[in-house]
C-alpha cells in the first residue's frame, strides 16, 4: 500500500479493481481546516481510458510491482503493438489504446523497456521528450514574434503546432504524452 501524496510518474496502482499507470500527481495544500487534495492523472492500462482523480493525501492505495523488460518492437496492426524478448524470441502484444499517444514514437526494431503486472505486459517506457522529423510544414519565416505558430506534420504522422522558424527536414524535441513541441534540435558544427 502507499498514500496517494507519495505517487510519481510511471507508478502502477490498482483502484476501485482496475489498473491504472500514474501519469501525473500533484499534492494542494489546503487553507484554513482542510485538509490537502492529491490531483492526479491516470492511464487505465487496459483500455487505455484517462481519469483524473483526486484523492486525500493520507488515501491508501493498492501500488503494483512491476517486471521491466527490454524488448524490441515489431510492428503494429490495427489494434495491437508487437514486441519480441531479444533472447528468448517470445512475442508479447500490447493494445494500441493501452499505450496511449506513445505509440505513434515507436519505430521498428526499437529497444524499449516494456513494464510487466502479473506476466501481462501493461506498458512501455519511453523517454518523456522524444527527436522526430519534420516532413511537411509551411516555409520558414523568421520574425520577432515567439507566440506565432504554424502546422507541421512529423515523420511518424502526427501533426504538432511549431514555431514559424522550423523547416521541413529539421529535426524537432516533442513530449512524448502531449506531443507539445519543446524545442528544435540544433546540428552539432564540426571543428578541424
Amino acid at each position: 500500500m502507499i498514500i496517494a501524496s507519495q505517487l510519481k510518474p510511471g507508478m502502477a496502482v490498482r483502484v476501485e479493481g482496475q489498473i491504472y499507470r500514474v501519469l501525473g500527481a500533484e499534492f494542494h495544500a489546503g487553507g484554513g481546516q482542510q485538509v490537502g487534495v492529491v490531483k492526479t492523472k491516470l492511464r487505465n492500462a487496459l483500455t487505455g481510458t484517462m481519469w483524473e482523480p483526486r484523492f486525500r493525501p493520507d488515501e491508501k492505495l493498492e501500488d503494483l510491482a512491476l517486471e521491466r523488460r527490454t524488448m524490441q518492437f515489431l510492428y503494429r496492426d490495427l489494434e495491437n503493438c508487437y514486441f519480441m524478448n531479444p533472447f528468448t524470441y517470445d512475442q508479447v502484444e500490447v493494445s494500441r489504446a493501452a499505450l496511449g499517444p506513445v505509440e505513434k514514437f515507436l519505430k521498428e526494431e526499437m529497444q524499449i523497456p516494456v513494464d510487466f503486472f502479473e506476466g501481462r505486459p501493461i506498458g512501455v517506457v519511453l523517454p518523456p521528450v522524444m527527436e522526430v522529423r519534420v516532413t511537411a510544414t509551411g516555409p520558414a519565416v523568421h520574425s520577432q514574434q515567439d507566440s506565432t505558430w504554424k502546422e507541421a506534420v512529423l515523420e511518424n504522422q502526427m501533426q504538432v503546432m511549431v514555431p514559424l522558424f522550423i523547416e521541413t527536414g529539421e529535426t524537432i524535441r516533442v513530449e512524448a504524452e502531449t506531443g507539445r513541441y519543446v524545442e528544435r534540435v540544433r546540428a552539432e558544427k564540426k571543428r578541424f
